[in-house]
């Protein structure tokens, strides 16, 4: 069997396999997407996380991201050099960095959601409005409630 052939049904049938490559396919097209807007999926990820909270802790925003605090640093470093986040000490609490968004991130944010949507429905192209909603749940089910 050439590798021209495909991954074969012992290894397209594994959960494993199915969820890497509908990642990779989601960021492709989260990275086309996304482009014109100056920044990426995970920078997404945060304008997300800190739209619609009152100013966040670098460590509250990594921790709603479920990511480290090294990895949100170096992030949140990206999104101030492109101006779409502020970082200033906590008027109460000088040890802590109080991080919001931008006016300029504000706008990236609404552009980059409408982008991003629209990677999503392409996405699910090939399924059922129904199929998609299901989908959609079963992941946020497995998420939420790992332990479950």
């Amino acid at each position: 069997m050439s590798t021209s052939d495909g991954p074969g049904p012992e290894l397209s049938s594994r959960l494993g396999y199915l969820l890497k490559h509908a990642r990779l396919r989601l960021d492709e097209l989260y990275t086309n997407a996304l482009r014109p807007y100056g920044i990426d999926g995970r920078e997404l990820g945060v304008l997300l996380a800190l739209a619609g909270h009152e100013p966040a802790s670098q460590q509250q925003a990594a921790q709603r991201l479920g990511i480290d605090r090294t990895t949100m640093v170096a992030l949140l470093d990206t999104l101030q050099g492109k101006g779409l986040v502020s970082r200033h000490p906590d008027a109460n609490d000088r040890r802590r960095n109080v991080v919001e968004l931008t006016d300029a991130g504000r706008k990236t944010l609404s552009q980059a959601i409408e982008a991003s949507d629209e990677a999503e429905r392409a996405l699910l192209a090939p399924l059922t409005p129904q199929a998609a909603r299901h989908l959609r749940t079963a992941l946020r089910t497995i998420v939420t409630h790992p332990d479950s």
